[in-house]
C-alpha cells in the first residue's frame, strides 16, 4: 500500500551546526582484520570446504609454541572472520571500540564464540588496534534431520568495546589557523545562513562561504587561540537549513514521502486500465457404454478483453503548498498503487517542480 508522508513545513527549532556540517579533516578512519573464533557449539568451519580455517588456527598455535606441522585438524568449533571496525578521530591509546565480527567460512552461527587476539589495519598497512572478546551474535539457528530454522543472522555478531587502540592518527588540530566546515548537503542558502550566524555570533567576520558545500572560517579571527574552543563555541549555534524540493519512492515498501517544497504546474491526468482474460474450461466426452471407444478430452476456451472506465481526463491545479498538491493527486480517484506511475508521468511532462528519487 502507497503513503504520502508529509514531513513539517518549518522546524519547530533551527539546528545546530554540527548537525549539519562535517570539519575538513576531522575523519575516522575504518579497520579490519582476519581471525578466528573459537568455542563454537559445533557450528563452526567444516574445514574441508574452509581450509583457511586450519591454516590460521595453526598458525596461532605456533605462536604459542605448540607445534601441529602434519596434524589432520577436524574440529567443529572453531571458524575464520572478518573483523571490522571504525576508528573515530582523535582516538587515544588505551581507549576502546566496538568490532563487527562476520563468518566467511561455511560456519552455521558465531553464537557463543570467543574471537581471539586480532590485530586490526587501516588502509596504510599499519595495525591501530588489537580486538578480542566474546560475541554477541544478531541471531539464532537450529537444524535438524530434514529441517533447519534460522531467525536473523547467527554468522555476524558485534563486540562492544571489544578492540583497544594500540596506535593513534597523526593529526596536528591545534595547530590549525583555519579550518573548513563541509555541508553534509551542499546548498547556498544553507551556506549563506551558516556564514551569517557565525559571524553574528562573534561580532565579527570570522567566516566566509567558498561554495554550496564550504563555509572557512578563520581561527585566528575568532580571538580565541585553540581551534578545539573555537569549534566547541560555533558547533552549537542554531541554523535554519533549506532542502531541495523532492519526491522520495521506495518501490518495495510502498511508500511516497513528498517534501513541504514540492509544487506541481496545471496539467491533465488520463488514468484507465486494460484487463485480459482467458479461461479454460475442458470437456471429457465418453465412448458409449460397451464400445471400443477411448475418451477424449475438448478444450473450450473463453477470452474476453476489458477496458476500465477510467477516470477521464481530470484536472490537476497548480499547487501553491503540499497539502493542496497532495488534495489535487486525491481528487484523481485513482488506486494508491498507480500513484507512483502518474508522478513519473507529471515529472516527464515537466509539471512536478522537484526531484524525483526512486528507491
Amino acid at each position: 500500500m502507497f503513503m504520502f508522508l508529509m514531513p513539517a513545513t518549518l522546524l519547530a527549532n533551527p539546528v545546530r551546526i554540527k548537525d549539519l556540517v562535517e570539519v575538513d579533516g576531522v575523519r575516522g578512519n575504518d579497520l579490519i582484520g582476519y581471525g578466528l573464533v573459537v568455542g563454537l557449539n559445533g557450528t563452526g568451519d567444516g574445514l574441508r570446504n574452509a581450509p583457511f580455517t586450519e591454516e590460521i588456527m595453526a598458525n596461532i598455535l605456533e605462536r604459542l609454541g605448540i607445534n601441529v606441522t602434519g596434524e589432520q585438524l577436524r574440529p567443529k568449533n572453531v571458524a575464520a572472520v572478518f573483523v571490522t571496525a571504525a576508528l573515530p578521530p582523535f582516538s587515544r591509546a588505551g581507549s576502546r571500540i566496538d568490532v563487527t565480527v562476520s563468518a566467511i567460512g561455511d560456519a552455521k552461527s558465531l553464537l557463543g564464540g570467543t574471537l581471539v587476539m586480532t590485530p586490526l589495519n587501516a588502509a596504510d598497512g599499519q595495525i591501530y588496534a588489537v580486538a578480542q572478546g566474546t560475541i554477541i551474535a544478531g541471531g539464532v539457528a537450529v537444524e535438524g534431520e530434514s529441517s533447519a530454522v534460522s531467525k536473523g543472522v547467527p554468522t555476524a555478531g558485534v563486540i562492544p568495546a571489544g578492540a583497544r587502540v594500540e596506535r593513534e592518527v597523526e593529526f596536528e588540530f591545534s595547530s590549525l589557523s583555519s579550518l573548513r566546515l563541509a555541508l553534509r548537503e551542499p546548498d547556498f542558502t544553507t551556506a549563506g545562513r551558516i556564514e551569517q550566524a557565525i559571524n553574528r555570533s562573534f561580532g565579527r567576520r570570522v567566516a566566509l562561504m567558498l561554495d554550496s558545500g564550504t563555509v572557512q572560517l578563520d581561527i585566528t579571527a575568532t580571538g580565541i587561540g585553540s581551534p578545539a574552543h573555537a569549534l566547541g563555541r560555533i558547533e552549537n549555534i542554531g541554523v535554519q537549513p533549506e532542502r531541495r524540493a523532492r519526491v522520495v519512492v521506495d518501490q518495495r515498501s510502498g511508500t511516497i514521502v513528498m517534501g513541504s517544497d514540492v509544487r506541481i504546474s496545471r496539467v491533465a491526468v488520463s488514468q484507465g486500465g486494460l484487463t485480459l482474460r482467458i479461461q479454460e474450461t475442458p470437456i471429457v466426452v465418453q465412448p458409449n457404454p460397451f464400445t471400443d471407444g477411448e475418451s477424449v478430452v475438448v478444450p473450450r476456451t473463453n477470452a474476453s478483453i476489458e477496458e476500465d472506465a477510467g477516470i477521464g481526463l481530470a484536472e490537476v491545479p497548480p499547487g501553491t503548498s503540499l497539502s493542496e498538491v497532495i488534495a489535487g493527486l486525491n481528487a484523481l480517484g485513482v488506486a494508491p498503487r498507480d500513484m507512483i506511475d502518474i508522478l513519473k508521468s507529471i515529472k516527464a511532462a515537466g509539471a512536478l517542480h522537484a526531484e524525483f528519487v526512486v528507491r
